[in-house]
Formats: structure tokens, sequence, C-alpha cells
């Protein structure tokens, strides 16, 4: 999906990601997790958009229905935003730069780094999650 974004996306679309990759830094510099999780699945739906590829985009948002407590339950672990947020950012540049290679690498590293954080947790070896802010 990254490497066809990278192909799709056209000038407003550029703006658009990158205003939100600056929103996410944003959210980590001020700690605000629940917002970074929200911002990163903004991103992630709108790299599905971009793509356009309406059956991988199916797929992927039922992966998502059932991942989604997990996503935010990792966005709370110390460091891990700052983990992500690199690798974020390196798939809005790949796909700004209309580099389809650079694009697909970039997110399947992201997509390496979240299932070894999820399995890490899952066996308990991840740092406890922050207790959300009420």
């Amino acid at each position: 999906m990254a490497a066809r974004a990278a192909e799709r996306i056209d000038d407003d679309e550029i703006a658009d990601v990158r205003a939100l990759g600056a929103e996410m830094a944003a959210a980590v510099e001020r700690a605000e997790m629940m917002r970074y999780s929200e911002l990163n699945a903004r991103l992630h739906g709108r790299v599905r958009s971009i793509a356009g590829h309406t059956s991988a985009t199916r797929i992927l948002e039922q992966l998502n229905g059932q991942m989604v407590r997990h996503q935010f339950r990792l966005s709370l672990v110390p460091g891990r935003p700052s983990v992500s947020l690199p690798e974020h950012l390196a798939v809005i540049d790949a796909i700004c730069a209309r580099d389809p290679d650079a694009a697909e690498r970039a997110m399947r590293g992201h997509l390496t780094s979240v299932l070894t954080a999820l399995a890490a947790f899952a066996v308990g070896t991840a740092p406890k999650a922050a207790t959300p802010p009420t």
C-alpha cells in the first residue's frame, strides 16, 4: 500500500501527509500519547486512501478493527512513540518523494518493529504501558 501510495500521491496529498507527520511529532514532543495514537491511525488510513486499492483496504481495515486495542496499548508503552515516530516519518518521506521502493521498505521496517513490540508485549518483556490520563 505504501508503494502504491508513493506512485499515486498528488501535491495536495503530500501537504496533508506532511502535516500529519508534523502533528505526530508535536504530539510526541508534548507527551500526548492518546493524540499520537489517533494521528497514527489517521496516517495509516490516509496511506490506504491515497493508494486507492479497495480490496487491500478492506482487508487491512478488518485487521485494524482487531488490532485497535493493541495499537493503543503500544502507544502508551514508555519509549515506543520515540521508536515509531521516526519510522512513520520515514514512510512519509518516501511516499512524498514518490519513491515506491523506499516507501515499501520503510513501511515493512515499521510493521516489523510493531510486530516485534507486540510479541514482546505478549510475552511480558515489553515495559508496562503507562496508565492513560483520566
